[in-house]
């Protein structure tokens, strides 16, 4: 016997009435496919309540969660990218910018602000892998430079949240000078005693990882990160071996003594705050990586 039992039959609904299931409520992990709502899924900061998997997040989710209140000041928040070099592929590069600029909303691939971290004064630096995955081009370098100078002039720790495939190929030479750039501007704030922390999260390649991703005075990352220079299937082709297991990960970075810890997103702002108050700028020119015993860079 039946526990329900169609009384009328043939009923059809018609298409305008039929209910469904809105789009954006509910998230489905890409590691374990636990799903969730997508409520719980942002109070977690976009982290998998199973297995922890750490969603990729924009700039502004950053300054939202590691800013008080979510108040900050953004720096040179209107400064475009030229074309010095007239780049066309599928399209011109100025045509690509202002598309991209179109769909994302963003000037460029790194915002910058200062503002209060658990009470505490911070200038940070985010990489957005929305805008042209998150490359670098000649006014990401450039902002990254002048938040520096902020930093060291305001003596307010730094903080760089890398997330980037590279230089920008569309201004070539232009960008990879970014390289030399930023981290000529972070041998001034060591100078200075104020205070860096890269945060490397995924991913983080090419030349960001090759100049100011790791040159913090902690070098820290988020979970599962890839973390290299050249991608793994070049390495692989070039050493004609097969890779480790793992390889690239934050894990493996770790292990092999390039990162100082890994941090879960959820713990990011207490955990910087706890370093920030053992590392406050000093009025001494002597690098607080020195003070730290920390590796030459």
């Amino acid at each position: 016997m039946s526990w329900f039992k169609r009384v009328e039959k043939g009923i059809v609904t018609p298409t305008e009435q039929k209910k469904e299931t809105p789009d954006g409520l509910w998230y489905k992990c890409p590691e374990c496919k636990t799903v969730a709502t997508m409520a719980e899924h942002k109070r977690l900061l976009s982290t998998c309540g199973n297995c922890n998997h750490h969603d990729r997040i924009d700039a502004a989710e950053y300054f939202d969660f590691l800013f008080d209140d979510g108040q900050f000041t953004e720096l040179d928040a209107d400064m475009h990218s030229g074309d010095p070099l007239h780049f066309v592929d599928t399209k011109a590069y100025p045509q690509r910018l202002v598309a991209t600029e179109k769909t994302t909303g963003l000037r460029d691939a790194v915002r910058t602000a200062h503002g209060l971290s658990n009470g505490q004064g911070l200038v940070v630096a985010a990489m957005d892998f929305r805008f042209i995955g998150g490359s670098m081009g000649s006014v990401v370098g450039e902002k990254i430079a002048r938040a520096i100078d902020y930093a060291r002039q305001q003596r307010l720790p730094f903080l760089m949240i890398s997330r980037s495939g590279g230089a920008r190929m569309m201004e070539a030479g232009f960008s990879l000078m970014q390289m030399a750039k930023t981290s000529a501007k972070l041998a001034l704030l060591s100078e200075a005693g104020v205070p860096y922390i890269s945060l490397l999260t995924d991913p983080t390649t090419g030349g960001v990882t090759a100049s100011f991703a790791m040159l913090g005075d902690f070098n820290i990352a988020e979970p599962g990160a890839l973390i290299g220079f050249a991608g793994p299937r070049v390495i692989k082709e070039t050493i004609g071996k097969d890779l480790p297991k793992g390889f690239q990960s934050a894990e493996f970075v770790l292990e092999h003594g390039f990162l100082d810890f890994i941090v879960d997103r959820k713990q990011l702002k207490q955990q910087l705050s706890d370093l920030l108050g053992m590392l406050r700028p000093t009025e001494a020119a002597e690098p607080v990586g020195a003070k730290l015993g920390q590796r030459a860079r």
